[in-house]
Formats: C-alpha cells, sequence, structure tokens
C-alpha cells in the first residue's frame, strides 16, 4: 500500500439517467485532474427519483451505470467505485438489489455488494421510506478487495452505517478504507450524518471514503451532503459541503499504522 488521494464525489442527481451520468463524468474527471486514484461516487448516482420509477428503469440504469463505471475506469485509470444503483432481481420484477461494485483500472469488477440494511423509516419531518417495498436485501456481509496499491478496500451503503458489527467484520478481515456512498436525508444528516462515520473510522481505525448525495432531487426529496474523507483518528480530512463537487484527501498507510500503534484497540477486544 502507498500514499495516494482519494475523491468522493457528492452530486444531485435527479429522475434522469443519462444527465446524471454526464454530472458524474465531469466530477470524476476533475477527481483526476486533480491527482485522485481511488473515486467514490455516491448512492443513487445514475438514477434518484421515486422508487416506481427507478424500478421500472432498473435494467437500463444497471445496464448503464456498469457500462459507464468500466469505461471511466479503463480511460482515466483508476479504481473506481459506484456507490449504489438498482440491479433486477432474476425472477422477480418487483424488485432490485441496491447494488455497489468496485472496479479497477483495467475495468474488471473486483468486488460487488449487495446493501443489506434497507432504509424502512417515518421521519418526524413527514417523509416516509419504505426501501424495501422495491428493493431485495442482500444476505451476505460486504467483501474486502485487497489491492496492493491502496489498500484492502471494504464496501457499505448509506443506512449500513448505523449497524457497527456490518463494520467490524470488515475490519477482522483487515480492512484499511471504508466506502460509505449515501444519500443521507437532509433531517437525519444533520444530526448524525458526521458522527456516525466518525465513530467508524474511530472504532476500526480505518480511513472512511463517503460519497454523498445534496440538496433536492425531486418532490420533497433533500439529502445532507458533505461528502468527506475521515482519517483513522477520526479527523476529516475534507467535506465537500452542500454543493456538487468532491472532497478529497491522501489516504497514507503510514497514518493508520501510528493510530493502531497509539490506540491499539483492535488489539483489545474481548468478544471477538
Amino acid at each position: 500500500m502507498k500514499p495516494y488521494l482519494a475523491a468522493a464525489i457528492q452530486m444531485t442527481s435527479k429522475p434522469d439517467l443519462d444527465k446524471n451520468l454526464v454530472e458524474a463524468e465531469e466530477l470524476i474527471e476533475l477527481a483526476v485532474r486533480r491527482g485522485a486514484e481511488l473515486i467514490s461516487l455516491p448512492e443513487n448516482f445514475a438514477f434518484l427519483g421515486k422508487e416506481e420509477a427507478k424500478l421500472t428503469q432498473a435494467q437500463e440504469i444497471s445496464q448503464k451505470a456498469e457500462k459507464f463505471l468500466k469505461t471511466m475506469a479503463q480511460r482515466f485509470q483508476i479504481t473506481i467505485l459506484g456507490g449504489g444503483f438498482p440491479v433486477p432481481v432474476q425472477g422477480d420484477t418487483s424488485k432490485a438489489y441496491n447494488t455497489a461494485i468496485l472496479i479497477d483500472p483495467t475495468g474488471k469488477e473486483v468486488a460487488r455488494y449487495q446493501k443489506v440494511h434497507l432504509f424502512d423509516v417515518d421521519l418526524p419531518d413527514g417523509n416516509n421510506y419504505q426501501e424495501s417495498s422495491t428493493v431485495m436485501p442482500g444476505s451476505q456481509f460486504p467483501p474486502i478487495y485487497p489491492s496492493q496499491d491502496l489498500g484492502n478496500l471494504g464496501l457499505s451503503i448509506c443506512y449500513d452505517v448505523r449497524f457497527p458489527e456490518l463494520y467490524r467484520n470488515l475490519s477482522k478481515q483487515g480492512v484499511d478504507v471504508l466506502f460509505v456512498p449515501a444519500a443521507f436525508t437532509a433531517f437525519t444528516g444533520k444530526d448524525h450524518w458526521q458522527v456516525l462515520l466518525q465513530a467508524r473510522a474511530i472504532e476500526n481505525t480505518c480511513y472512511i471514503v463517503a460519497p454523498a448525495q445534496t440538496g433536492n432531487h425531486y418532490a420533497r426529496r433533500f439529502t445532507h451532503g458533505h461528502a468527506v474523507i475521515i482519517d483513522p483518528w477520526g479527523i476529516i480530512l475534507d467535506d465537500a459541503g452542500q454543493q456538487p463537487g468532491m472532497a478529497l484527501a491522501e489516504i497514507n498507510p503510514n497514518r493508520i499504522k501510528q493510530v493502531r500503534q497509539q490506540m491499539p484497540s483492535l488489539q483489545h477486544r474481548v468478544f471477538v
């Protein structure tokens, strides 16, 4: 593992697949020009609209999103995470998997994760979310991709951040960088987004790379923004604020080693 720059992209995706992919490409190119070798896109980067519309277009979204990610990886010679898009469930037209995939610079898929924890919540602001109505939950812990240059990379998606046992499982496998791509609601994000991410970084002494959605997507659907990169001590290295753009910061193996020596909590676990 070497020191390198990572980018957590922040978007305001809409119910317009082609437009979203154009915006994503522009931000990826900007991140590459700024030196990023590892680039991550947020949950719903390819399409953020009503669940029924997403389900209807799931086949097209899935095909175009996967092709897009592989093209970007090869064109810019980067490793790229597509943080979450619908992939149809074979034999069930009523559901899709919320899927994140990691692509290496050759355009090869090296890790895939189907979101396990689904966001079924009634919020005090009047918004109701029932992700399980159109999404099939995954059944497996997310994988780790062991990259010789970039370290051990672990996947998750959005609502997963509230379930520390998922990240502890990745930690036991030696993860160095945790992805938390999200479309966090504006209401919950203002109170919980930053503190949850910092907790996951601190308790696992890992970097967190958290690309995010921001702003108004359609109707009353607002997201929090603040894509961030956090170091293993819990320090926020960069925060994208509330406009489309990115958080950009160095991932340094020496920092991971330093923090794990100073705070060797992973070695002190009793209930493993």
